[in-house]
């Protein structure tokens, strides 16, 4: 073993606050301070008015409550998204209707004959119209997000980094780090993992055996069959699928040469990587909204398995 592969693997450094607000004073963002002073004003002025009708001391308790209130809601954060903006997403999906169907208008409402057993069918809550977020599929793959811009979808194959050396570790970091750092509009990166059924695959192989030209390649063919057997018997494969999606709000033009560039980012760290056309778009989107179905494997298809 030499020098090179003595050496530790590469540490890049990425900045993972790029979307951060900036800091106004006293390390408060301006969201925070337009709560605070907010609060601040709306008491002060609640003082002004009752300054002479009520008690230093009972409005100083009740005033108490109120301010912790707002300090909570201007620092707190849940799940990383802060507290005030985790409220009003919270209450909009407490007023959005729950169920939603494919229309292309309003729903007609239930006849009031029909009886349901929790009532008359006329009173129940109607469900609302099922909107998208995608109008619709280009022949180019390009995804129409109407005034969100438009996004295109690159299909990314993995990498064994485990295997390589720490110089090949350090090329693929540097690799990947340059391209997440060229970044300047949003991206997404989603791995799914679906459940590989190889006994297709292995009765394929067990009934063209026979036809192979010399006995061995048959004995070889049937020994691998009996292992595809064995192994999704004792194994539960993974197929690994990489879908990164870029968006751009300028046009279908930047959304297509961001997926480009993406692709040859990513080829430089040795993925294999390619930009959907229309029909490929439209069976990824369909598999992603399809997340528990188990299609059959290609034998030609390329992918990472566990």
């Amino acid at each position: 073993m030499n020098r090179h592969d003595q050496e530790a693997p590469f540490r890049a450094r990425v900045p993972a606050d790029v979307e951060r607000p900036d800091k106004i004073v006293f390390g408060l963002t301006f969201r925070q301070l337009v709560i605070l002073s907010v609060t601040g004003l709306t008491l002060y002025g609640a003082w002004s008015a009752t300054a002479t009708i009520v008690n230093p001391l009972v409005f100083l308790i009740a005033a108490i409550p109120v301010a912790a209130g707002a300090f909570f809601l201007a620092v707190g954060k849940r799940d990383g998204i802060a507290l005030d903006a985790w409220l009003v997403a919270a209450i909009r999906h407490r007023r959005t209707p729950h169920r939603l169907v494919p229309a292309d208008g309003p729903i007609t409402p239930v006849p009031q004959w029909v009886a349901t057993t929790s009532g008359p069918g006329h009173r129940q809550p109607l469900p609302a119209p099922l909107t998208l977020p995608a109008r619709g599929i280009t022949e180019q793959g390009l995804v129409d997000l109407g005034p969100d811009g438009t996004a295109a979808i690159v299909t990314a194959s993995t990498v064994n980094f485990g295997l390589r050396t720490p110089d090949e570790q350090n090329g693929l970091v540097a690799g990947f780090t340059r391209w997440l750092n060229s970044l300047d509009a949003p991206a997404q990166i989603l791995i799914r993992a679906q459940r590989v059924d190889l006994s297709t695959l292995a009765d394929r192989i067990h009934d063209r055996a026979p036809s192979l030209p010399h006995p061995a390649l048959e004995q070889a063919a049937l020994a691998h069959a009996a292992f595809l057997d064995q192994l999704a018997t004792e194994r539960e494969l993974l197929h690994r699928h990489v879908t990164v999606t870029v968006r751009d709000r300028r046009g279908p033009a930047y959304a297509q040469r961001r997926a480009a560039e993406a692709a040859r980012a990513l080829a430089a760290c040795e993925v294999d990587a390619q930009v959907c056309d229309g029909p490929t778009a439209a069976a990824t989107l369909a598999a992603c909204l399809n997340p528990t179905s188990t299609p059959a494997h290609d034998a030609s298809a390329g992918g990472d398995y566990q």
